[in-house]
């Protein structure tokens, strides 16, 4: 007899940003008239650059008019979008080929649906802490078995921890796993792997035959040029790894929707052919999934050009700014602080061992500030929280502000 997917029951308590929402509603509930200023969620807040809104706008003037209207595109993506994100790896001393690209709807969405590719029975490994949809999309998978609420860890994933000892640095697993969740600059840390990490990880998995998806979504926030943007600035990283990207963090495309994945042609797992993984995400998207919007891909295209990205920059380097304001102010206030350099955000330990939902509970209600807790992305993150640097400049001293006028009394 058919029934539901009893995989869901797996997932643990409340998705962390609808409970962050839930108390922050919660809260305003028996405070009216209270504003609250969140640094919680990493949700971009300024205007989109100037140039790719212009292309975006020209795209809808093409759609107008019957002569030059297009309606399904390419699922794989923009051919045209492809070859430029070809030519953008390039200055990473990256070849890929423009085949490789999948353009998609955002990075999050891929995340969750690329572990489809996998047999159920694949071991998976991800950061601890980490971006909880690497977790709940195998959960429902059905690869993680049952949530030990004892130790905050599902019993069949293996969790690789990052403390401030490894600077929150991943080590490479001890046992076979199948599947590697990584994510460089890392949310929720901010920590930024090396080229010699990277290796570490590479290494093993060409060795154990394992897959690495590597979330490079806040790679343009790097400002240390020793440090990789792509895991294919590795040597044998095309064999054995699968990277997502996405616009919204670099262009402000948070609610435009618009992220690619690259899925090498040599890329294996197990005892797969090379090409095959390709092949399958190809089948994947053609068959569940009819293209990003060719509106937001004119957008994209726009981003990649010398103007775009200028812009896009200036983009970057204003939340930037925000996060120095906020580790500077955080740290003025006695709190240690790590991440804000390569980084949108802050990873900050939580005072007098305060628990993570303890402390933002704290910045709640004598700040009515919005923090994220840490142990909502894993048990390692457990006394810190995340502080995002996505948000209006003005809030962000005024956040500061409260903060400084609590912990400094």
């Amino acid at each position: 007899m058919g029934g539901i997917n009893t995989n869901f029951n797996l997932l643990a308590a409340g998705y962390l940003f609808p409970e962050i929402a839930r108390r922050s509603k919660a809260w305003l509930s028996i405070h009216p008239g209270q504003k609250l200023i969140s640094l919680g969620i990493g949700n971009t807040t300024e205007a989109l650059p100037p140039s790719l809104v212009k292309a975006m706008k020209d795209k809808l003037d093409l759609l107008s008019n019957r002569e030059t209207y297009t309606g399904y595109g390419d699922e794989q993506g923009d051919t045209t979008l492809r070859v430029a994100l070809k030519e953008y790896y390039t200055k990473y001393g990256v070849t890929l080929d423009d085949k490789e690209f999948f353009i998609s709807d955002g990075a999050k969405s891929d995340a969750a649906n690329l572990q489809e590719l996998f047999s159920p029975d694949c071991i998976v490994a991800v950061q601890d802490p980490a971006y909880p949809v690497y977790v709940d999309s195998n959960v429902v998978g059905g690869r993680t078995g049952e949530f030990n609420l004892s130790v905050g860890r599902y019993e069949k994933l293996v969790y690789l921890e990052c403390t401030k000892e490894t600077n929150f640095i991943p080590k490479v697993p001890t046992q076979h796993v199948d599947v590697i969740y990584l994510c460089s600059p890392n949310n929720p840390t901010g920590a930024v792997m090396s080229k010699s990490d990277l290796k570490e990880f590479v290494d093993y998995a060409k060795r154990e035959k394992a897959v690495i998806i590597f979330d490079a979504a806040y790679c343009e926030y790097i400002s240390d040029e020793t440090l990789p943007h792509s895991i294919y600035e590795i040597e044998g990283a095309n064999e054995c790894a699968i990277e997502l990207n996405s616009f919204s963090k670099s262009s402000g495309f948070t609610g435009v929707r618009l992220g690619w994945t690259i899925v090498p042609f040599k890329a294996v797992i197990g005892d797969s052919n090379p090409g095959v993984l390709n092949h399958m995400w190809n089948r994947r998207q053609c068959t569940f999934f009819n293209g990003a919007s060719n509106i937001s891909q004119a957008g994209g295209l726009a981003a990649l050009s010398d103007e775009g990205h200028k812009e896009c920059m200036d983009l970057i380097n204003y939340y930037k700014g925000n996060a120095k304001l906020i580790r500077d102010g955080l740290t003025e206030c006695g709190f240690t602080c790590f991440g804000g350099d390569n980084s949108p955000y802050i990873w900050a330990e939580c005072p007098n061992s305060y628990s993570s939902w303890d402390f933002f509970d704290i910045l709640l209600d004598k700040c009515q500030v919005i923090v994220t807790p840490g142990v909502g992305f894993g048990p390692a993150g457990e006394c810190y929280v995340r502080v995002s640097s996505y948000g209006h400049r003005e809030n962000v001293i005024a956040a500061l502000a409260r903060i400084k006028e609590y912990f400094k009394k």
